[in-house]
């Protein structure tokens, strides 16, 4: 590995670690001519896998530019680059189970899938982008859809949670019912 101060090849491993996820290896080098202490990183390079462009050409897919166009979405928003990270990674997973030979309108897809879940900005960016927007009307367009989506608010609790099942739904309807009549209409 050639040190990034000085230019020598000369350099030893001082530590070695995995990432969280397990899929890449952090290396801690230093420098034995100038001693200067750098950080590498050491991943699994998959290069089985094909991008089909729109105008039908093929190219290796290439991870750094996936990373490069959600990082453009996300410009001077306030993400970490850990999110970003994670995001690539599930993406490049999901990716990399579908096959050898991926559209490039499916990595687009599955980017705007994630950041609309996670920042609704950066969606329009890469959005207005992917979807090739010509004209004001096509922005206006995409903010009402995003306006009409059920937005989950992390302090309210689910009216209907999803693990209630339809018998619980009709026996709670059912009570409530029998109280009402119990009651005939007095409160």
């Amino acid at each position: 590995m050639r040190c990034p101060k000085c230019g020598s090849r000369d350099d030893k491993v001082i530590d070695s670690r995995q990432s969280r996820d397990s899929s890449s290896i952090r290396r801690r080098r230093e420098c034995l001519t100038c001693k200067y202490r750098f950080t590498t990183y050491e991943e699994i390079e998959r290069s089985d896998l094909r991008v089909v462009k729109r105008d039908r050409t093929h190219e290796p897919f290439d991870r750094r530019k996936l990373v490069a166009s959600i990082a453009k979405a996300f410009e001077k928003r306030s993400t970490s680059l850990l999110t970003l990270e994670e995001m690539v990674d599930e993406i490049v997973h999901e990716l990399e189970t579908t096959g050898r030979e991926v559209p490039s309108s499916l990595i687009g897809a599955k980017v705007l899938d994630k950041l609309r879940g996670a920042d609704e900005v950066a969606y329009l960016r890469y959005a207005s982008v992917h979807q090739r927007f010509e004209d004001v009307d096509q922005f206006v367009d995409a903010i009402h859809t995003l306006g009409r989506r059920i937005k989950p608010n992390a302090l309210q609790r689910e009216l209907f949670p999803p693990e209630a099942t339809q018998a619980e739904s009709r026996a709670a309807a059912a009570g409530s019912r029998d109280i009402a009549n119990e009651n005939h209409g007095r409160v």
